[in-house]
């Protein structure tokens, strides 16, 4: 018995159906990961509070002590940040592009 049966596609309409099928999936996963960078940040921030608030009460909240876990824990949060939306988030995605033709242009006036 087959689990999957995979028939080639003869006609036009059917491989636009399976691009669309295709770009289906990837949004599809691309809302899961936005949705798990947001679950995360929601418990990193509700944990966070009641520790930072826990350990501050018992133990004061000088030092490194009530805010370490904050500390390393938002350094994983900054590595999931950078999964979901990828480096492009911060410097664009022409940005070597970009600055690669103002320093041009700088040069240009420079010599004019």
């Amino acid at each position: 018995m087959e689990k999957y049966s995979i028939e080639p596609y003869e006609e036009k309409d059917k491989v636009s159906d399976y691009r669309k099928e295709e770009a289906y999936i990837r949004a599809k996963k691309k809302v899961e990961s936005l949705l798990g960078f947001y679950w995360h940040l929601a418990v990193y921030i509700v944990v966070n509070l009641f520790l930072i608030i826990l350990i501050g009460v018992n133990a004061g909240f000088g030092g490194f002590g009530p805010y370490a876990t904050a500390i390393f824990w938002g350094i994983g949060l900054f590595f999931h940040f950078i999964g979901v939306f990828g480096p492009d988030f911060f410097f664009g995605k022409n940005w070597e592009k970009r600055k690669m033709q103002e320093f041009m242009d700088k040069e240009r006036q420079n010599w004019e």
